[in-house]
């Protein structure tokens, strides 16, 4: 299918500056590793999803561009390379991701503490949304990350039920679901926050279905995006969701009791993601 308008995106300047500061510090972002339309807006801003544990996943979801394969031990000096990168650009608000990492004990948790620490100690001020796998759905996990106290936290559902087999075969709806319900009763004040695909073959009342699901969950702000092949060995597109529809979407949110809806064509879940937090503030 070709792109329609409301999907090009334009060209940005001033990029060089983050992708020197990025490699300088030996840091990945989600943003490059899963081809982003958006990278171009965000790293002119300057922001970027710091893409921690490495940039191999233990899963092979259909939907994601990330490499599959057998990750490195975590880098005990990752959390400090962050941490002084997140100075160097300037951020207020900061946003850290990770791939799944199976193969761990832990997930990786540990890791994503020691990251929102080590950030807390370099500019105190900043604001710190983690957005997490599903720890294998973890109680002591998912207590870690909360124990660092991060202002969000995010985990995404990514798509409908009767989609996972395709679009998430190694995940599981309900497992997820209860991330955020733990996250939720956990929380040491962190905002909850989810995300959704369209354009895989949902319906309409699959992705209300969801939105009612994450609410009960605990979920309090939610992004909704157009899915986007990132390669052609990814799941196809089934549909370009026109912007009316996601405009449907965000009124169905807010509807719900959703504190904060971005709902739009190019919407990703850490997209503008300081803007969406203040809006809570």
């Amino acid at each position: 299918m070709r792109l329609p308008p409301w999907l090009r995106t334009n060209t940005f300047s001033n990029l060089h500056r983050t992708k020197s500061i990025l490699r300088g510090h030996r840091l990945s972002t989600v943003c490059e590793e899963a081809r982003c339309p958006n990278r171009g807006h965000c790293f002119s801003k300057p922001t970027a999803t710091f893409l921690i544990l490495g940039d191999h996943c233990t899963r092979n979801c259909s939907f994601c561009s990330v490499n599959p394969g057998r990750p490195s031990p975590p880098d005990p000096e990752e959390p400090e390379r962050v941490a002084r990168a997140v100075k160097e650009m300037g951020l207020k608000y900061v946003v850290v991701t990770s791939v799944t990492r199976d193969d761990l004990p832990d997930g990786g948790a540990e890791q994503f503490a020691l990251t929102v620490r080590a950030i807390r100690e370099s500019v105190a001020e900043a604001r710190i949304e983690i957005l997490t796998p599903d720890f294998r759905g973890d109680s002591n996990s998912i207590k870690t990350v909360l124990d660092a106290c991060p202002d969000v936290f995010n985990h995404n559902i990514e798509t409908v039920p009767h989609l996972y087999a395709k679009v998430r075969p190694q995940a599981d709806y309900k497992r997820s679901l209860s991330v955020l319900r733990r996250a939720a009763g956990l929380s040491r004040g962190a905002l909850t926050k989810s995300g959704l695909m369209v354009g895989l073959g949902e319906s309409f009342e699959e992705v209300a279905n969801v939105m009612k699901d994450l609410r009960e969950a605990g979920c309090r702000m939610l992004t909704i995006g157009q899915y986007l092949r990132p390669e052609k060995n990814n799941i196809p597109v089934r549909e370009y969701v026109h912007p009316d529809i996601f405009d449907k979407y965000k009124d169905q949110a807010q509807r719900l009791g959703f504190r904060f809806v971005a709902s739009a064509p190019l919407v990703r879940s850490s997209m503008n993601a300081e803007e969406l937090f203040l809006h809570n503030d």
